[in-house]
């Protein structure tokens, strides 16, 4: 009961924004009493802090599956960024944005678990482009790791990027092209060239 009450809380939090989406609205999609879903969770809070820990650990699975994969660097970020622009629907009502504001002790939470994943992970992808040369070799890798983390949380702030003008996919996708532009070697950009081209609508 439980795993579909968070899969369409999931769904519908993604697609209309947290704070637009009452329990009474989940419970009428579920077709069933609010009672029912009270009886598992306590209030709303509760259910939101399961969903973006369920997301989390989802789209965690997912990174790691394309990271085992070994891909050249470049198209592992590339990969990457596709899988979660899918996972959170391109992010069209900016839920980042929503946690942060309605509910900031569990924004801080996730905050803390998001940069300790994606500071791993782009650790590892800098180390090995710049094995590989793809990327430069006087590269501070730590802090190119947090630079990033800080852009890709940036760019999903509505206050500075507001969606009317900043397309939420286009937005990632210059940022990641920005970013690589940064730090890859002439052999890299020539990949980040080719991925840049297929990537274009």
């Amino acid at each position: 009961m439980k795993c579909k009450i968070v899969q369409k809380a999931t769904d519908l939090f993604l697609t209309l924004g947290v704070k637009s989406v009452t329990m009474d609205d989940i419970a009428r999609e579920l077709s069933m009493s609010k009672k029912t879903i009270y009886a598992s969770y306590n209030n709303k809070s509760s259910l939101v802090s399961e969903v973006v820990n369920s997301l989390f650990d989802k789209v965690s699975k997912g990174i790691n599956e394309i990271c085992a994969q070994e891909l050249n660097p470049i198209e592992e970020l590339y990969a990457i960024k596709k899988f979660v622009s899918i996972q959170l629907k391109n992010e069209r009502v900016s839920p980042q944005f929503q946690l942060q504001k309605y509910y900031p002790e569990l924004f801080e939470k996730f905050q803390v678990k998001k940069f300790e994943r994606l500071n791993s992970i782009t650790v590892q992808n800098v180390r090995r482009g710049m094995e590989l040369g793809l990327y430069r070799d006087d590269l501070n890798i730590d802090f190119v790791a947090r630079i990033y983390f800080v852009g890709m949380t940036g760019i999903v702030d509505d206050r500075i990027f507001p969606l009317t003008d900043f397309p939420k996919t286009h937005l990632v996708e210059s940022f990641l092209a920005y970013h690589l532009r940064g730090i890859v070697t002439q052999k890299g950009l020539d990949r980040l060239k080719q991925l840049m081209h297929e990537n274009t609508p």
